[in-house]
């Protein structure tokens, strides 16, 4: 089953139902002015800073902060490149 993980922001009943629509299980807190809390996995949610590091890590690199290049091919080897760098090194 696929599932989307997203913050606080994206907690709105029509994305949530959309996501429902496509057979997609959302992973999103409710907004804390929200009058019957969401349920959602806490587990998974808690993973999401793991995502966010990575590509805080490779925004390090100038050329993919700033995406130099034009063609999808380049910046696709060059996000792989900086991430063989800063992940291997």
């Amino acid at each position: 089953m696929k599932r989307v993980i997203a913050d606080r922001g994206c907690d709105a009943n029509r994305i949530r139902a959309a996501l429902r629509e496509q057979g997609t299980i959302p992973v999103i807190p409710g907004r804390r002015n929200r009058k019957r809390p969401i349920q959602y996995d806490e587990r998974r949610y808690r993973d999401r800073w793991r995502v966010e590091a990575m590509f805080c890590r490779l925004k390090d690199f100038r050329r993919i902060a700033t995406r130099y290049d034009k063609l999808a091919r380049n910046s696709l080897s060059a996000v792989s490149l900086a991430a063989a760098i800063a992940f291997w090194l």
